[in-house]
């Protein structure tokens, strides 16, 4: 192995010693619950990897024997991506509710009542408490656009069963949600391929 060049020596170096630093003044924090806790996780922000996240929780879940579910607000029930395969080849029930971006939509009142009636499917399993975690895929949305009330949002994700989690996808999420969630991530774009004209890859985006 060739020796590092200068920079990353110094780097290694700093590296090392804000390292040792941490590990020498780390501390357990105090007042850790045990067992599970149902979150609402929000995942927000203009960057790419929002429902990639999500996802990838209910493959963690599912690895540990939970049961999941997805709703999934803007994609439509035919919809047929990479991640609709892998969900089938899983057996994890997902549902499309959409019908596309809403950038293309030909009848935005239409697009409306079908995220409204998403979420009187959502609402249902919510309420049922038949899963471990549900994610409400681009759900901010229907309530950015008022779709669908925040109030009785607020009161069913309030009353849900207490060990279950619920995660919400999607840009805009309203300060109410971010308020009431548990964990949120903001993720922002710093670069993104399309930008420099490159399309959209089969497997990275669909």
């Amino acid at each position: 192995m060739s020796a590092p060049d200068d920079a990353t020596a110094a780097r290694r170096e700093a590296a090392m010693r804000e390292l040792q630093a941490d590990r020498d003044n780390y501390k357990k924090a105090e007042g850790i619950t045990k067992g599970r806790r149902g979150l609402l996780i929000v995942n927000t922000g203009k960057g790419k990897g929002k429902t990639t996240a999500a996802l990838g929780l209910m493959m963690r879940a599912h690895g540990r024997g939970l049961k999941t579910r997805m709703f999934q607000f803007l994609k439509h029930e035919n919809a047929k991506f990479g991640e609709h395969r892998t969900l089938d080849a899983l057996g994890l029930p997902y549902e499309g509710l959409g019908d596309g971006f809403t950038w293309r939509s030909r009848d935005l009142d239409n697009s409306a009542d079908m995220a409204a009636h998403g979420w009187t499917l959502a609402r249902a399993a919510i309420e049922a408490g038949e899963y471990d975690l549900i994610v409400l895929d681009e759900f901010t949305y229907p309530l950015k656009y008022g779709w669908v009330a925040w109030p009785e949002v607020e009161a069913v994700l309030r009353a849900r069963d207490p060990k279950m989690h619920v995660v919400i996808t999607g840009r805009d999420a309203l300060p109410e949600l971010v308020e009431l969630a548990d964990t949120v991530s903001e993720i922002n774009p710093i670069k993104h391929a399309y930008a420099a004209g490159i399309g959209a890859q089969t497997g990275i985006e669909y």
